[in-house]
């Protein structure tokens, strides 16, 4: 793959240095530029277009949730992954309306943040293990209307099951339907949902209004 360039947000210089000597240790990372806050990173914007933006939420000033959502409305192409110390629902949710890409955990090792910059490098959306499964445990069925989707109802609940995290077998059991058909049905939301995994299933449940987070 080509190289990919970086910036760093986040107000903690001690963890914005250690990420960036840990970023530029990887061969396919060209370039890597900080920034403290959101207006910062906004300005930066106007000298490069970055392929991932590694976002801190709790920035003084502009937070990460806005400048996110700021930085999006004119490069609505960029890759902007959270970072935070902690999985809190409210702060994933609100960042992956945001449009972010991604979330990881400030304490993530070297193997995951590789992961995840060549996952979403690819396309795919990628959440540390450990928010994929705090999300999972608070997914439940949305109370209001949806927002408009191309999905079918069954398709819809196979979606929420897949965001409960079941198997294809589990979820074929759950509806009495065969694991075949549930394999099928995986497919077509794949397909018409623009995902590359269940990350990025989770993430458009949640921005479609499929799913509630509790």
């Amino acid at each position: 793959m080509d190289k990919v360039s970086v910036i760093l947000v986040d107000d903690h210089r001690m963890f914005r240095e250690g990420l960036n000597l840990l970023l530029s240790n990887f061969l396919f990372v060209a370039e890597v530029t900080e920034a403290s806050g959101g207006e910062e990173f906004l300005a930066a914007l106007n000298k490069r277009h970055p392929d991932i933006v590694f976002m801190d939420i709790n920035l003084p000033g502009m937070d990460g949730i806005a400048a996110t959502r700021k930085a999006l409305e004119t490069y609505p192409d960029l890759n902007i992954v959270g970072l935070s110390m902690y999985g809190d629902e409210d702060y994933l949710t609100r960042m992956i309306d945001a449009g972010a890409k991604g979330f990881i955990l400030k304490n993530s090792g070297i193997s995951e943040i590789e992961n995840a910059i060549l996952q979403i490098r690819a396309g795919a959306n990628y959440f540390s293990p450990e928010i994929l499964s705090v999300l999972i445990k608070s997914i439940n069925r949305k109370k209001q209307p949806k927002r408009n989707t191309e999905l079918t109802e069954r398709e819809e609940e196979v979606l929420f099951r897949i965001c409960k995290g079941l198997s294809n077998q589990e979820i074929a059991d759950t509806l009495n339907i065969s694991k075949r058909t549930v394999d099928k049905h995986r497919e077509n939301i794949l397909l018409k949902t623009g995902s590359g995994n269940t990350a990025g299933l989770v993430m458009y449940a949640i921005k479609n209004g499929i799913v509630d987070v509790e």
